[in-house]
């Protein structure tokens, strides 16, 4: 679990240098992601069965991200079904986190579904040819309750539905699922592949290196998404602020890029935007929320992040979004140095 402290200390070790005497009387989140517009850069990552915090799952989760003007993404392996969700909150913007399974016509079926109920784009996981090795979930025989199911795959039926239902022989049930039935053989033709499907922008999300960031461009990509996958896959990969910088300027503004990644605080979100992220993404404090109390946990998990962002905003003495720049953040090593 290195990387997932590194996640959280990586931000630490980065310093804020505010200006003075700027008018921030008034703060300015909005902008626009995709061309869509959001009332702020911070959105709800993908996570994966909701109802295992909270009876309304994604359903609560899709209605507090429309209430503030958020976007949302939505798991493949979501507990409700890609429908439901959008019935729940219309309004909201939403994009859809894809996996590329081992049957193309299961992956087809999805793309199709998402397109229909009017999800925006798709989130493609590049990171995942098989689960990392999750001790958490093997210590714990990992496997969905009973009473649920992934909500997306119930007319498929079988190990697509029910495949997390035991921990299996991996000890885990997600990874006895993805071993099963997730292509390993995913490539950027595959990428090409999904394009040709759909008229939805697409993204990359699992995007670490900035050799990865330059194959996305030339393969056409609407957004690059750096991820680590919450920390959860290959362990001792560096923290995504880490890489977000190198990424960013190889990436020259060709392309929008987003960060996920161990964003707790609102000084967090502004490091990301100010080293050249569009938007970030949230998964944990969501979830924490959610589990806390529902629809109204969601809401003010965001709500507490927006806050501290407007707060840390005025702060730097950056009204606008677009004040942000590299020259507010330095390094804990780079000031020790100085000494």
């Amino acid at each position: 679990m290195i990387t997932l402290r590194e996640n959280r200390d990586a931000f630490a070790r980065l310093r804020l240098m505010p200006r003075i005497l700027v008018d921030v009387e008034k703060v300015y989140t909005e902008t626009t992601i995709l061309g869509e517009k959001v009332s702020s850069p911070i959105c709800f990552a993908p996570t994966a069965m909701q109802r295992m915090a909270h009876d309304d799952g994604e359903k609560a989760t899709a209605r507090a991200a429309a209430r503030h003007g958020a976007l949302m993404t939505l798991s493949s392996w979501s507990t409700t079904a890609l429908e439901e969700v959008m019935d729940a909150a219309p309004q909201g913007l939403k994009w859809f986190q894809l996996y590329v399974y081992k049957d193309r016509a299961v992956t087809l079926d999805l793309i199709k579904r998402a397109e229909r109920a009017g999800y925006k784009a798709l989130a493609i996981t590049v990171d995942t040819p098989i689960l990392g090795r999750r001790e958490a979930d093997v210590r714990n025989g990992f496997a969905l309750p009973s009473h649920l199911t992934m909500g997306n795959f119930e007319k498929v039926g079988g190990a697509h539905s029910k495949g997390t239902k035991s921990s299996g022989k991996q000890g885990s049930g997600l990874a006895t699922y993805v071993a099963s039935l997730i292509d390993q053989r995913l490539t950027w033709k595959d990428v090409d592949w999904v394009r040709k499907q759909t008229t939805m922008k697409i993204v990359v999300k699992g995007v670490l290196t900035v050799e990865d960031a330059q194959a996305a461009l030339r393969n056409g990509v609407d957004g690059i998404w750096v991820s680590n996958h919450g920390a959860r896959q290959l362990d001792t990969t560096p923290a995504t602020i880490e890489v977000l910088p190198e990424i960013c300027r190889a990436v020259a503004g060709r392309c929008e890029v987003y960060l996920d990644g161990g964003i707790t605080r609102g000084t967090d979100v502004l490091k990301c935007l100010a080293l050249g992220a569009r938007a970030v993404f949230v998964g944990r404090p969501v979830l924490w929320g959610l589990a806390h109390s529902g629809e109204e946990g969601a809401y003010r998990a965001l709500e507490l992040l927006r806050n501290e962002l407007e707060l840390a905003m005025r702060l730097s003495c950056c009204p606008k979004l677009t004040d942000l720049k590299p020259s507010l953040v330095r390094t804990a090593f780079s000031m020790s140095s100085r000494l």
